[in-house]
């Protein structure tokens, strides 16, 4: 569904049960954008975001080494855990609502793996960076919970201004927010910019657009975003040019 506000406006509903899916036993993956064998020319990009996975990993499963480059890739776990290694030596654990970052540059092995005694959800973005041939690199934080009650606040960014993030190397941020059914959360964007939304949990309305936890919400053409609580709700968002 496609939602017009104004000549430019664009509010358009991706179902989770629309998005490109691929369960290989270990990982269950839906796909908001092409990925793997999963091909929509209507779904490649979106501004600056490539990629979003919605990827949930059985207890001790995981993926082995394996490379990448010239990308930002923000990992957000929504369920679970989930460990990483890399070839830079770094190694670390990222837990439910907290955030990591790996900047593939001129180029990163890594794995991933899931080592808890339950299955692991997280979404993995990936971000075209500014430009080719970064120095790669990773990083991790816990961020604090309350600090996002009604609110959107910037866990990852390469925005000028945003202090207090993990850092991509990309004309883009990526936010998260907790809001309390029955309340409303406002983001302020420029009509050129490409903002998706996807709840984590819980059901939100955006102008006459409803998505349920899980749905992507692919936004351009608006000044502000405001996002109404149907239920308690996880908001994941990615502002990107």
């Amino acid at each position: 569904m496609t939602q017009t506000l104004a000549t430019k406006a664009h509010i358009e509903l991706r179902p989770f049960a629309s998005l490109g899916a691929a369960n290989h036993g270990w990982l269950d993956a839906h796909h908001h954008f092409s990925f793997s064998e999963y091909r929509d020319p209507a779904r490649d990009s979106w501004g600056a975001l490539r990629v979003w996975n919605d990827d949930v990993i059985a207890a001790n499963t995981g993926f082995p080494p394996h490379g990448h480059r010239d990308m930002e890739i923000v990992t957000y776990v929504t369920k679970g855990a989930i460990s990483h290694k890399d070839s830079l030596g770094n190694a670390g654990r990222t837990e439910a609502g907290d955030v990591q970052v790996m900047s593939a540059g001129t180029g990163i092995q890594h794995s991933e793996f899931n080592l808890e005694s339950e299955e692991t959800r997280l979404f993995q973005i990936w971000i075209i960076p500014d430009r080719r041939g970064h120095a790669p690199s990773w990083g991790a934080r816990p961020f604090p919970k309350d600090s996002r009650e009604g609110q959107f606040v910037p866990l990852a960014s390469g925005i000028a201004g945003d202090d207090d993030v993990l850092t991509i190397n990309a004309n883009a941020r990526v936010l998260g927010a907790t809001v309390k059914a029955g309340e409303t959360v406002r983001y302020a964007l420029t009509e050129e910019r490409h903002a998706y939304l996807v709840p984590a949990k819980g059901r939100v309305r955006i102008g006459d657009v409803e998505a349920n936890a899980r749905d992507g919400v692919a936004i351009t053409g608006v000044t502000e975003i405001v996002v109404t609580a149907l239920d308690d709700a996880e908001l994941v968002l990615v502002d990107a040019a």
